[in-house]
């Protein structure tokens, strides 16, 4: 493959002066008024959508929505850049002194043989870099979304062998919390549902992630697919003459279930 480093550099230069130029005397006024606080909104839409044309392999729609979110990352560098906080420069040089330094098997002289034992060693890394840190899990960001978040935790807690060996011990453990949330449901103490069903998402988020399952993915593909199925119902509803809210959960049921055995 051809070396495209000088073009890179020349191009991702282009991209800084255009976002500086945004920003200065006589640039965009909307892009002038921007902070780093007004802009997280936006850097949380362009994540989302960019993994969504990655799950979807719409190569040309991933390459734009990257684009956009580079632009973002840019412009929040250039707007710390004009308070005297970083630069783009430095941003750059700290993520590939990170790199380097949590990859002593390729840029060292370590070994690891396989993806885990490559990131027992990035977690061993990282607690000597952060021993400021009072715990292992405070570096679990609390704005991640939640099904995100707890996956996370536990692959974390996972790397420092807190976790089941047997798929089967992890199922058992998504059937006692099922059975609690019915106990908690049947107690009909609200504070006690709220946190047994807590409980219960934890564990099945577990589960997804002993079986090798991404669980945000996978929510996203049954809420889909619920969208995908509900939109046909509607539709059938409509070529009978009838409408959303009038038919009740028997003439429903029947025409979901045909929706199904279709698929």
């Amino acid at each position: 493959m051809p070396d495209h480093r000088p073009q890179i550099t020349d191009d991702f230069a282009k991209l800084c002066d255009i976002v500086a130029k945004l920003r200065g005397p006589g640039g965009c006024p909307w892009d002038r008024e921007q902070t780093n606080e007004s802009l997280v909104p936006a850097l949380i839409e362009e994540a989302y959508e960019t993994a969504e044309a990655a799950r979807a392999q719409d190569h040309a729609h991933f390459r734009e929505e990257l684009g956009d979110l580079l632009l973002l990352v840019v412009m929040h560098a250039q707007i710390a850049r004009e308070i005297g906080r970083f630069d783009i420069a430095e941003v750059i040089e700290q993520v590939s002194d990170k790199l380097i330094r949590r990859h002593p098997h390729v840029f060292g002289t370590s070994e690891a043989s396989d993806a885990g034992a490559v990131l027992k060693q990035w977690e061993a890394i990282k607690r000597e870099e952060k021993k400021a840190d009072l715990h292992y899990l405070a570096s679990v960001p609390k704005a991640l979304p939640a099904l995100v978040r707890a996956q996370k935790a536990q692959c974390k807690a996972a790397r420092v062998n807190f976790d089941w060996t047997a798929l089967r011990d992890v199922m058992a453990k998504v059937d006692e919390e099922l059975r609690e949330t019915k106990e908690a449901i049947q107690s009909g103490k609200q504070e006690m549902i709220e946190d047994e069903i807590g409980d219960l998402l934890f564990a099945v988020v577990n589960l997804t992630r002993k079986s090798k399952v991404d669980a945000e993915s996978a929510l996203q593909s049954a809420t889909d697919k619920f969208i995908a199925r509900f939109n046909r119902l509607e539709d059938e509803l409509k070529a009978r003459g009838r409408k959303l809210g009038e038919a009740e959960l028997g003439e429903l049921d029947p025409i979901w279930d045909e929706i199904k055995n279709q698929e």
